[in-house]
């Protein structure tokens, strides 16, 4: 059970990065792979400024904002230097790995000894159980997982709703049309340049913030935590979709949280059957690509027109 409200957690936190690459990926079309550092930047400066006594959530918010300025460099690159958006992001994420190093001060900065939020998530474990052990559909849990588990659920889902009431304003509308129909947007007078870096900035900003509840829950920032991680976020996106079979703006955003929650699951439960550790990148890739082109090929399959003259199967001559 521990196991299994670990996978749940870590999902719920990874969705924040899913929400991100949602953004980036779907809303603007933009393959953004700043998110491998960003996610680590934010890690890296909460981190920092819990080593030195900072609020946690004060720690956290500066992530935030850490990660929506690593954003803004993408898009500022892209749109005023007009570099491609693919290079923009790597020119980024490569900057990004030598600023989390000074950031840090190391490569590994334990948080053992310094005030998280988990620290906070343990103490309402601890007043919802009555102790150090809560019993959850019969098993033992510790106070700890199940008041991560709860804390880190209702900042999933304030952020969701904030994403949510976001979308549906002018700004938010005019984003997504940016993304949608550039040309029909310039017409109406809206700059799509200013989008594409303000859209950018809260994905990242989004990722960064992932990337500090991260860190504060497994109790360390690694300068390495952040690779691989945008193929998690499109993983969790491509997820979604399948599950919710909308492009509605809620059922994408439910879709999003899902495939990033259901999606650590499967890894949990390959890791519990021997999966070598090792191996993790590898079959999360391998899995992505499935699910990117299975679905493309199984659509050309089932809507290719048969040859003309070509006997069918039933003997007759197709016309």
């Amino acid at each position: 059970m521990t196991l299994l409200i670990s996978a749940w957690t870590i999902g719920l936190i990874l969705s924040l990065l899913a929400l991100g690459v949602y953004i980036s990926y779907r809303v603007f079309a933009f393959p953004d792979i700043t998110a491998d550092g960003s996610i680590t930047f934010g890690a890296a400066v909460a981190a920092a400024m819990l080593t030195r006594g900072m609020n946690p959530f004060a720690a956290s918010g500066a992530a935030f904002l850490a990660g929506t300025l690593a954003g803004a460099c993408t898009g500022v690159l892209h749109t005023r230097f007009r570099i491609n958006q693919l290079l923009s992001g790597i020119l980024v994420m490569t900057a990004l790995y030598s600023i989390n190093l000074h950031v840090m001060g190391q490569s590994n900065l334990p948080l053992l000894s310094a005030r998280t939020l988990t620290t906070y998530a343990e103490r309402i474990g601890r007043r919802l159980s009555g102790g150090d052990t809560a019993v959850l559909l019969g098993w033992p849990v510790s106070a700890r997982e199940l008041g991560s588990l709860l804390l880190i659920a209702a900042v999933v889902l304030l952020v969701a709703i904030a994403a949510y009431l976001f979308f549906r304003t002018n700004l938010g509308s005019a984003m997504r049309a940016s993304g949608d129909n550039a040309q029909m947007i310039r017409a109406l007078g809206v700059s799509v340049e200013n989008m594409i870096i303000l859209g950018l900035a809260i994905s990242n900003g989004l990722i960064a913030f992932a990337g500090a509840l991260l860190a504060q829950y497994q109790g360390f920032a690694d300068v390495q935590m952040g690779i691989g991680m945008v193929v998690w976020g499109l993983a969790s996106v491509i997820i979604g979709r399948a599950l919710v079979g909308s492009d509605s703006l809620g059922s994408a955003l439910t879709g999003t949280i899902m495939g990033s929650v259901l999606f650590r699951l499967i890894i949990a439960v390959a890791l519990r059957w021997g999966l070598n550790p090792n191996d993790l990148k590898l079959v999360t890739a391998i899995f992505v690509f499935g699910a990117l082109v299975l679905p493309m090929a199984l659509g050309v399959r089932t809507s290719r027109p048969r040859p003309s003259g070509r006997p069918r199967p039933d003997g007759l001559i197709a016309r």
